[in-house]
């Protein structure tokens, strides 16, 4: 008796993994020079005040300055990965690092600091600009976990930077030595990169990037169907109308905002706190900014992995949570052992925040990740331009624990943002 064909059987789905090869580990080095830069010179802020006889809020005018460097670099790097691709834009921004350090660590007034602050975030911004997007599309569903583990191996490397500023403060070399490090650093990137083609991911873009002004476009009625560099986890936008980014976008990147003002607020102004509300000695206190960067490295590299199994929204929204739980226990001790403990709990949070808020602006791009990190730098320069500078200067006049207060205000609004982007692509994806 003939019998019906039976079915074919349905091709397994296969597991995203990440493959780490010459090009990976050549951006991911461009990630190891900016940590170490970030980590160690922003702890090393309240020194440079009392070096230079300064207020905090003047001090904090290097968090304006970097910032104005990374706003600038939104306007820049589009062009620049449109005309020279981004190996090259990579490369154009090792050169301006090294500038902008051995300004900033030679300067002996805020007139020689604050530009050299200024070109280095410029330098640093062009790595930025162009080595996310490049991990984006190198490593297309497993994006998510690319960035994160690039976060999380920069992180790893700066982990010791704020303890090589506290050793060189303790034998009396000043915190200029550790930070100049980032030099050679630079360096050692752009050789890694440099005997890379210009192709591929490191190449032009394959659609020309758009100017940073797109507008919000109004909510899709339907998700697309197409497949895309977002795995199944994340809901993928609907396309929207030409020249504009997804709705959706819009909110993971003022969730981003929120992230970068919370992570500078810290780690520029952590250590002051830790000195006035523990007595702890300068370089001890900003040897202790260490805690919260191994919190920060253990985060990443498990948030990566996690991000190929779990929806990254949602892993944001947990990160928020741990971060607000080390800022509860950072703020209330007196004791500078438990302060080290808020500040690696904080860390945690904060690890995996950054990472995957930019992944999730980059993967609502509609297919344009290097228009959206332009927009993410954007708004990383603002973030770095007010956080900063605002708790300083509320801290010259309430003191820094008071102050401290801003950084969960500024949880609440991240967390706020991300759950409102999460609420929005559910809604998408059943229409």
């Amino acid at each position: 008796m003939p019998t019906e064909p039976l079915p074919a059987a349905a091709a397994p789905v296969q597991p995203i993994r990440l493959q780490r090869d010459r090009v990976t580990v050549a951006i991911y080095a461009h990630f190891v020079g900016w940590a170490w830069l970030i980590y160690g010179f922003s702890p090393a802020v309240p020194l440079l005040a009392a070096e230079l006889g300064i207020t905090k809020a003047q001090a904090g005018l290097h968090g304006t300055a970097m910032a104005l460097g990374t706003f600038s670099t939104a306007f820049l790097s589009p062009g620049l990965a449109n005309r020279f691709g981004r190996r090259r834009t990579m490369l154009l921004g090792s050169l301006v690092i090294t500038v902008g350090v051995g300004t900033l660590v030679t300067g002996d007034s805020l007139a020689l600091t604050l530009p050299g602050a200024f070109v280095t975030s410029l330098g640093g911004s062009l790595w930025i600009s162009a080595a996310q997007p490049a991990l984006a599309v190198h490593h297309h569903e497993a994006s998510a976990a690319a960035v994160s583990e690039a976060n999380g191996v920069g992180a790893l490397f700066g982990l010791l930077s704020p303890l090589a500023v506290g050793g060189a403060v303790a034998i009396g070399w000043g915190w200029r030595p550790a930070v100049a490090v980032t030099i050679v650093l630079a360096a050692v990137a752009a050789v890694l990169l440099a005997r890379l083609p210009s192709r591929g991911a490191l190449g032009r873009p394959e659609a020309p990037v758009p100017a940073v002004d797109a507008l919000p476009a109004a909510p899709a009625r339907s998700a697309t169907s197409a497949r895309s560099a977002v795995p199944a986890r994340s809901a993928v936008p609907a396309r929207p109308a030409p020249g504009r980014f997804p709705r959706l976008l819009w909110h993971f990147w003022l969730g981003l905002v929120a992230v970068v003002a919370i992570e500078n607020a810290t780690t520029f102004w952590a250590a002051d706190l830790i000195v006035t509300r523990t007595g702890a000695g300068p370089g001890a206190a900003t040897g202790a900014v260490a805690g919260l960067i191994a919190g920060m490295c253990v985060s990443r590299f498990v948030a990566g992995p996690l991000s190929l199994r779990r929806a990254p929204e949602k892993l944001l929204l947990v990160a928020f949570a741990i971060a607000a739980l080390g800022w509860l226990v950072l703020w209330t001790t007196t004791s500078a052992a438990v302060a080290v403990v808020g500040l690696v709990v904080m860390g945690l949070g904060y690890g995996a925040q950054y990472p995957l808020s930019v992944s999730l602006v980059l993967r609502a791009s509609a297919g344009r990740p290097d228009g959206a990190q332009a927009l993410a730098t954007m708004g990383t320069g603002a973030a770095i331009a007010v956080a900063p500078f605002a708790l300083g200067a509320a801290a010259d006049q309430v003191g820094s624990h008071t102050a401290f207060v801003l950084v969960p205000l500024l949880i609440g609004c991240g967390a706020a943002a991300v759950l409102a982007g999460l609420r929005l692509a559910h809604r998408q994806t059943r229409s």
